[in-house]
């Protein structure tokens, strides 16, 4: 019977630290909603950038991206994100899909502007820049530098 107590016992610790565990990474992964205002912005590409994932200002972040969709008329993504209330951003600010390193996730990177007016809550940013995409931009360095004419060949006269 104390064996079984014991078991029990147990078992409640490693739940209570597992429970204790997600605790503490939800409340650190900032994973938590902004409430502010939303914008727009459309891009030609947005690859890597999900729902949820943050918008930032050098760095810190003042939202987080609410939603994404296709503009059927002209084939731009267009996302959707909050921005704290206590951002304002002026008109002629810009918005780019940055990469958090080689490996990291993707967030919006919002370039505050120098414009006297400030866009309005459902305003959207028009200059944009999309996401560069690195397995295209390491093929091209692979294939520009591999089959070249020029340069020391062995069979070239001399």
């Amino acid at each position: 019977m104390s064996n079984r107590l014991i078991e029990s016992l147990a078992g409640a610790a490693v739940i209570a630290v597992a429970v204790g565990f997600a605790t503490y990474s939800y409340s650190r992964a900032g994973i938590e909603s902004v409430d502010g205002y939303e914008l727009s912005a459309s891009f030609n590409r947005i690859d890597g950038l999900t729902v949820g994932n943050d918008v930032r200002i050098s760095g810190v972040k003042v939202g987080s991206v609410t939603a994404q969709e296709l503009n059927p008329k002209t084939y731009m993504a267009v996302v959707k994100m909050t921005v704290r209330s206590d951002v304002e951003l002026p008109a002629d600010s810009s918005a780019k899909i940055a990469s958090d390193g080689l490996l990291g996730g993707k967030f919006v990177s919002l370039e505050p502007g120098g414009d006297i007016d400030m866009l309005a809550p459902g305003g959207e940013i028009e200059y944009t820049q999309g996401s560069v995409n690195l397995e295209e931009l390491i093929g091209q360095v692979i294939y520009s530098s591999g089959g070249g004419s020029g340069g020391n060949s062995s069979d070239s006269p001399e």
